[in-house]
């Protein structure tokens, strides 16, 4: 298929009839989705209409298409807290996803990562790419650099589709200095989690801290301060929105740090391990450290040593931490989180269908299976 016959499917009707938040997160992902796919597709058909570059745009649509869309759907829920549901804002919030795919396609290639939702990863499928047409070079490095260059697209790309959005341009204004901060944390909270691996064994408040600035602030807070800026929400509402997010985004981290260990690869479309095998200094593998005894202590170590682990090694490794009691030390720590963050929105001044979807969307960070 090349870029051209890519197929453009008509953007998703919005409503501002008041719906339970379930309802309205499926509804608002469904037309976050279908903008996104009509922005990309419209980006491929400019700039990657040539034969050699219709692959890039092949792997966008397909990875752009994906997904949960819980950033979009903070930052609508930031935009509900004073005004209703648009166009332009759904528009604006594909911006999000669009610069999570730029997130997700690097982060696949400094873990390595085959697998991304169940299928091969972006740079894995360049890689396959390559080999089939028998081009010359290292496959492997030709998929680590394209999947780069896609990157490199998602991340221009998603500022043009929040410009284009028709946000008003003294909200763009306004809500700028948020998105710059937003796209600054994540790139220093990647480079910090690439130095605080395991074996390092940091405190627990340095991986807390790590994983504020990689995915719990990238997730939660900063989206939904930037959908309440946006639409103009005032200083009381954006203190109110920064404390649940800060709390809601650690709940959301620490629960991706136990289905990095305990989660089911077919609902997480990841191997078992995977954090294991990186020594990724997680919440969990940082408190199985502190709570095992002696004796387990020191076959965490050796195994942390071995520069690869075989399955039987992960497994080993899996049964340890279960048995510090690891699990729910860190489910305790994520109600406790979720707790704090709906209690935050407590003296907010908020729209009530907005404090609905904020509960609900705490609640499914917490809950989520994948």
């Amino acid at each position: 298929m090349t870029t051209e016959q890519l197929p453009v499917r008509p953007a998703v009707a919005t409503s501002t009839a008041t719906e339970p938040p379930h309802v309205w997160y499926a509804r608002t992902r469904s037309a976050v989705a279908a903008s996104v796919r009509e922005f990309v597709v419209e980006r491929c058909g400019e700039h990657l209409a040539a034969p050699e570059t219709a692959v890039l745009g092949r792997v966008i649509v397909e990875f752009a298409g994906g997904g949960k869309y819980l950033r979009s759907a903070f930052q609508l829920a930031g935009w509900l807290t004073v005004r209703p549901e648009s166009p332009a804002a759904i528009r604006a919030a594909g911006s999000a996803e669009l610069l999570h795919c730029f997130a997700l396609l690097q982060d696949d290639v400094m873990d390595r990562s085959p697998l991304r939702r169940g299928l091969p990863a972006a740079h894995i499928a360049f890689a396959d790419w390559h080999a089939r047409q028998g081009l010359s070079g290292s496959s492997e490095r030709f998929g680590e650099a394209a999947a780069i260059l896609a990157a490199d697209l998602c991340l221009v790309w998603a500022e043009q589709l929040l410009r284009e959005s028709g946000v008003d341009r003294l909200a763009l204004a306004r809500g700028m200095r948020r998105y710059d901060v937003l796209r600054s944390e994540l790139a220093v909270g990647q480079f910090r989690d690439l130095v605080n691996e395991s074996r390092r064994e940091p405190a627990l408040s340095d991986v807390l801290a790590v994983a504020r600035a990689k995915s719990g602030n990238y997730t939660v807070r900063r989206p939904l301060e930037l959908g309440a800026e946006l639409a103009g929400a005032g200083p009381d509402v954006l203190a109110a929105l920064g404390r649940y997010g800060t709390a809601v985004g650690e709940a959301f981290q620490m629960r991706d740090d136990l289905l990095g260990v305990f989660g089911d690869p077919d609902a997480t479309g990841k191997p078992v391990g995977d954090d294991i095998r990186a020594r990724k200094a997680t919440a969990v593998l940082v408190l199985a450290h502190q709570h095992a005894d002696d004796p387990a202590r020191r076959e965490l170590r050796r195994l942390d040593a071995r520069a690869e682990l075989d399955a039987a090694q992960v497994a080993r490794y899996v049964r340890i931490i279960e048995d510090t009691g690891t699990r729910p030390r860190v489910e305790q720590l994520i109600r406790q989180r979720v707790s704090a963050g709906i209690d935050a929105l407590a003296g907010a001044d908020l729209a009530p269908q907005a404090h609905a979807i904020l509960v609900h969307l705490a609640r499914s960070c917490a809950d989520r299976v994948h």
